[in-house]
């Protein structure tokens, strides 16, 4: 049984960081992406950033693209999403999602068969 569980999440000021934990089990990281969403009260789930695990190939939003990092630690079985320079508009439930996707459909969360509960990152301006 897969089980994807969300830590680091939480409140912070406008320029401020965090790093958000993804910790994978039961999920074979060859081969699959391990992605981050967000939604936004009355917004639809948005697509943040992916990495295939076995390429380490990663994609981002535009909107994040230069200020968050996704990375992960194989031997943690672990995904992670470095956010720098937040902004208020970043506020929102942040979930982890497990699956394979391809570069047209990463953002997609239709696509994805395992979810986290998700954390939720504040950020004040």
């Amino acid at each position: 049984q897969v089980q994807l569980v969300e830590s680091g999440g939480g409140s912070v000021q406008a320029g401020g960081s965090l790093r958000l934990s993804c910790a994978a089990s039961g999920f074979t990281h060859s081969g699959g992406c391990m992605a981050w969403f967000r939604q936004a009260p009355g917004q639809e789930r948005e697509g943040v950033a992916v990495i295939y695990t076995r390429s380490v190939t990663t994609y981002y939003a535009g909107s994040v693209r230069g200020r968050f990092t996704i990375s992960q630690d194989n031997a943690k079985n672990t995904v992670y999403l470095q956010m720098n320079s937040l902004k208020p508009e970043d506020t929102a439930m942040y979930y982890c999602a497990a699956g394979h996707c391809s570069s047209i459909t990463w953002h997609v969360p239709s696509v994805y068969a395992y979810w986290g509960q998700g954390t939720q990152v504040t950020v004040s301006s």
